[in-house]
């Protein structure tokens, strides 16, 4: 059984009679990254769905604030080592499989979890949900490297980036949709659809490298000649990759506090209605989008390639965005749109430099799974701590005026704040390290 698992999930072998047919090569190429950017923007649905119900869950009294946050870390936590582990697989094995069965098993979860009471079920299943979603973007990112020469990869990474966005702005606005009309248990069966959807997608139409369609690998030769082994070594001695891991992981940290407690934040501190607050912070995953695509875009025809100054830039605006946010007072519904404009085009130009872009660029490109995969552990580990610690803030701040419930998120604020602005320091010291070693 071991043996078929581990044939199951090898890479194809290349076939006799490789060719270069630049026009099936195109088709190809393009299948493979539409196939890749929907169905990791499915994956996200299936990711992101416990954020649109737990408001939900807390009022009907089947979990409490601090138990979200536990629910939502284990998540965090497990999708940390999972992208570490999965990262280093990814370069290894057949990406196409790899992809599907992640996404089926993250449907499977949240189907499941739709029939579920349980506190312990829930960070159970929860947590197997962070390790098959784990498997996502390390397959989509070894694709890219594979399918994609150095010249074209920052444009189509940049574009594959907006899957992200796509998956947060269907959750935001048709899960939620889903939940107002039909309760929290549709809001899982819903995103357990769209995963399986997703999966089929990327069966019928995603594929491993050009070698398993018949045609010779786009990697450089002297790329082909190194060992997976040797690249990954590399990756994990590179000082470079390691600081920009703790940049990002300051980063998920503003992002995945507003992804996460910001429609709980917008419901209780600015009195919006449940699909109003999902409305405003889908605002930011729609704009998210535009920052991903023109990412690579700004970086090689604005910056000449470097894409340190544009994330400083725009980790600047991610940090103003974030204070917009949380110290506006209740009543100006303006200023919180243009807060989550500003944070969306932020996040969706960070997620992609930050996030895995940079590493990818000075990583070996046999060994993009393991970049991504250092980068990966060290955000998520970030962001699993992000929950717990706004769980336990949010919950601690809770009282009983008048018998309505109030939160003070005073400590909440500057935790969030503070965590943007750190990000933004690491990536100037990361700029400084490079001019130096250049």
């Amino acid at each position: 059984m071991i043996k078929q698992f581990i044939r199951f999930f090898s890479p194809s072998p290349e076939q006799a009679g490789l060719r270069e047919d630049k026009k099936s090569l195109k088709r190809l190429q393009w299948s493979f990254f539409l196939s890749a950017t929907v169905g990791y923007g499915l994956y996200y649905v299936c990711r992101l769905s416990l954020n649109i119900v737990k408001k939900p869950l807390v009022d009907s009294g089947i979990l409490t604030e601090k138990e979200l946050g536990i629910i939502g870390s284990a998540l965090f936590f497990s999708y940390a080592i999972g992208k570490f582990v999965n990262g280093f697989l990814a370069d290894r094995v057949n990406i196409k499989r790899f992809m599907a069965t992640g996404l089926i098993i993250s449907s499977a979860v949240n189907i499941i979890l739709g029939f579920s009471h349980s506190f312990w079920v829930f960070v159970i299943l929860w947590g197997l949900n962070g390790w098959v979603q784990s498997i996502g973007s390390p397959s989509c990112v070894v694709g890219l490297s594979r399918w994609f020469t150095d010249r074209e990869r920052g444009s189509y990474y940049g574009f594959w980036s907006a899957s992200h966005n796509i998956g947060e702005a269907l959750t935001f606005i048709a899960i939620a949709f889903v939940v107002s009309i039909s309760g929290w248990r549709w809001g899982f069966e819903a995103a357990g659809i769209a995963g399986l959807i997703g999966a089929g997608i990327v069966l019928m139409f995603y594929h491993d490298s050009p070698q398993s369609k018949g045609h010779i690998s786009l990697l450089p030769p002297k790329e082909l000649d190194k060992p997976a082994t040797s690249a990954q070594r590399e990756v994990l001695k590179n000082p470079f990759i390691w600081l920009l891991a703790l940049s990002s992981a300051c980063m998920y940290i503003s992002r995945y506090a507003i992804n996460s407690w910001g429609i709980f934040f917008l419901e209780n501190e600015k009195a919006y209605t449940s699909v109003e607050a999902s409305s405003i912070i889908a605002v930011s995953s729609v704009c998210g989008i535009i920052g991903t695509v023109l990412s690579g875009f700004l970086s090689d025809r604005l910056f000449k390639g470097n894409r340190n100054v544009p994330a400083l830039i725009f980790g600047i605006c991610n940090t103003v965005a974030i204070a917009l946010f949380v110290f506006v007072p209740k009543g100006y519904f303006a200023i919180d749109i243009f807060s989550m404009i500003l944070f969306g085009l932020s996040i969706g130009v960070l997620i992609c430099f930050l996030g895995g872009l940079m590493a990818v660029d000075i990583a070996p490109k046999k060994a993009s799974g393991a970049a991504l995969g250092v980068v990966g552990i060290a955000s998520y580990i970030g962001a699993g701590v992000q929950d717990i610690l706004s769980g336990n803030l949010i919950g601690d701040s809770k009282t009983m005026i008048e018998g309505v419930v109030a939160y003070d998120f005073s400590a909440i604020r500057y935790f969030w704040i503070g965590a943007a602005a750190l990000s933004v320091i690491l990536c100037a010291g990361m700029s400084v390290r490079i001019k130096r070693r250049l």
